[in-house]
């Protein structure tokens, strides 16, 4: 037989009882602890009785209800309610607020409507969410009709990722673990759909992950990319650039004010620093400021053997890494070989031998639709870009021409909304 549900508004404002029925005073908020525990257990509620607000243990309850909650002795302490550490008043902190539905697809923004609990094990816990109207419905009316609405399906606790950043006893203790799992445009999403002080918390927690962050911040549109760096500091700024994609990392720099610009560019590292400037040096609408300067380029004379070892000590991202790029004696792009060929080939042979045709690549000067015409014809996920001696300089993705070439506010239309 499942456990009997109770709402959270049913117990609030509610009488307090002493073990014999009589009044003592009225419940104002329950009390938990959001832990590691899929549904956290309710440690306590906080009352008022003759106009002091004091904290009733959970141990002390004999009976938990939508009419009253009846104490099990009549001993309370006379101490003022203050928070502990790690305590969330789920009216006063979680109803009403956002969360993330982590179990959605695609992860959501959900507002508590309502807030369920459940006796689980003899141990009442929070099990859940009511985003619906009715919620809201049930909650405008009067006590003695709530029932006439019934009840429906709720949000399982267990896929929620509250927002608690606001709650002084939660702020450095909870790390939002369940949104790290979330893939970085999902993430991104969220923060997009967030009002800037959610955004905030978001972002704040993926810190602890200096990789992930930086994964979200390039999937953000440049109005919350400015938004959220404009009250961190410069050094805080560059340390994200830096780990950002180059050429993610130069959109978000030509946005800048030019003051800002300057010192924030000054404190990269000296490589990162020369890479971002010369693709600063192009304009944003042709291949030379579309590329990124991340690729694997090896001379065509090596064995494929060979090819294979330096591609792992290269630190070069997996995506840009998944196209061999082949120069010749003198520097010049010769060739282009796919890295599942140049694993399947023999470890002996030359990289040169594996190459079929001509290679195929753009000037820095080329114009976006000749980008997106060359991949499209040659079937690409990354097209060359050279210099005008013929050296390879960058690649362009199929991603970043896609995202050109999509509407204005594409991910809006498939991505997360707010209730």
């Amino acid at each position: 037989m499942p456990p009997t549900v109770l709402h959270l508004t049913s117990i609030l404002r509610g009488p307090l009882l002493d073990p014999k029925g009589e009044r003592l005073g009225r419940v104002e908020d329950l009390i938990v602890r959001l832990a590691d525990e899929s549904y956290p257990p309710v440690t306590g509620l906080k009352a008022r009785i003759g106009g002091r607000e004091l904290f009733v243990a959970i141990d002390r309850i004999a009976e938990l209800s939508a009419g009253a909650v009846r104490l099990s002795e009549e001993k309370l302490s006379v101490r003022r309610f203050e928070r502990r550490e790690g305590e969330v008043l789920l009216a006063q902190d979680v109803l009403d607020r956002s969360l993330v539905n982590i179990g959605s697809e695609p992860p959501r923004l959900v507002r508590a409507r309502e807030i369920e609990l459940a006796c689980i094990d003899g141990w009442w816990r929070l099990v859940g969410v009511d985003e619906s109207f009715r919620a809201r419905l049930r909650r405008a009316l009067p006590r003695r009709v709530r029932h006439l609405l019934g009840t429906r399906p709720f949000l399982d606790w267990s896929d929620m990722d509250p927002f608690v950043g606001h709650v002084p006893t939660m702020r450095l203790r909870f790390y939002h673990r369940k949104l790290a799992n979330l893939h970085p445009a999902e993430i991104a999403d969220l923060v997009e759909a967030a009002s800037h002080e959610e955004g905030e918390e978001i972002i704040e927690a993926l810190g602890r992950d200096r990789e992930l962050e930086a994964d979200v911040f390039e999937e953000l549109d440049v109005a919350h990319q400015l938004e959220l760096i404009r009250e961190r500091s410069d050094e805080e700024v560059a340390g994200m650039l830096a780990r950002m994609a180059p050429d993610d990392a130069v959109d978000l720099i030509e946005e800048m004010d030019q003051e800002r610009r300057v010192r924030v560019l000054a404190l990269l590292p000296a490589t990162k620093q020369r890479r971002l400037k010369a693709l600063l040096g192009y304009n944003p609408s042709t291949a030379g400021g579309l590329m990124s300067p991340e690729l694997v380029l090896l001379d065509e004379r090596i064995s494929a053997g060979e090819a294979l070892e330096r591609v792992r000590k290269s630190e070069t991202s997996p995506e840009s890494s998944v196209v061999v790029l082949l120069h010749d004696e003198h520097g010049r792009l010769s060739g282009s070989i796919d890295l599942v060929r140049v694993l399947r080939a023999p470890q002996g042979v030359a990289l040169a031998e594996l190459v079929s045709r001509e290679p195929v690549s753009v000037g820095t000067d080329a114009d976006v639709t000749q980008v997106a015409r060359t991949m499209t014809d040659y079937d690409l996920i990354l097209l060359p870009v050279v210099d005008e001696e013929g050296r390879a300089v960058g690649v362009v993705s199929v991603d970043d021409v896609l995202e050109l070439t999509l509407p204005a506010g594409w991910r809006r239309r498939f991505g997360v909304a707010r209730d």
